[in-house]
């Protein structure tokens, strides 16, 4: 979702936030490419046993459920990924850095995949400057933009909505 938006902002010349912690540092966060969740979503089905009953007609227990933590493992500061944006936009962005609030975020994220790897081999393969270019490859492709353009593009509020309402 924060590639979606901070994107679709990028490209409309809308200010995006950044936030920093009270001391200053970067909010870090751990992206994880779509494809890389999906795997792993695949491969967490693959380990469901049957939850009720057994070929003999005996009633059996339901296995017990396991939540998976599906993400990169890699965290890195929110300023990394949106410097990537703009390096694959070709545009600068309207950064407005504030610091964090106090309740309702977290300055860090560090997914711990252990539990997914152990039971189903699942090991995230996308960087995330992979995972950018890819998002941004499908995102001109989508909303048919031409990259010669972009830095001078100044997306109307009603096209930014409507950009947003189509995903």
């Amino acid at each position: 979702m924060a590639y979606f938006s901070f994107a679709r902002s990028i490209v409309a010349g809308e200010p995006i936030t950044l936030f920093r912690t009270a001391d200053g540092a970067d909010a870090r966060r751990d992206f994880t490419y779509i494809d890389d969740v999906v795997k792993g979503c695949l491969g967490a089905l693959d380990t469901a046993g049957k939850s009720t009953g057994t070929k003999s007609g005996k009633k059996r227990s339901p296995a017990p459920l396991r939540v998976y933590n599906l993400g990169n493992t890699s965290p890195v500061p929110v300023t990394r990924m949106v410097a990537i944006l703009e390096k694959l936009l070709g545009k600068k962005a309207n950064k407005r850095v504030v610091t964090m609030p106090s309740n309702g975020d977290v300055p860090f994220t560090h997914a711990n995949v252990s539990h997914a790897a152990h039971d189903f081999g699942y090991r995230p393969a996308t960087s995330l400057d992979a995972g950018l270019r890819h998002f941004v490859d499908w995102f001109v492709h989508y909303y048919k933009l031409d990259p010669a353009k972009i830095s001078k593009a100044k997306l109307t509020k009603r096209k930014s909505m409507a950009m947003s309402a189509a995903s």
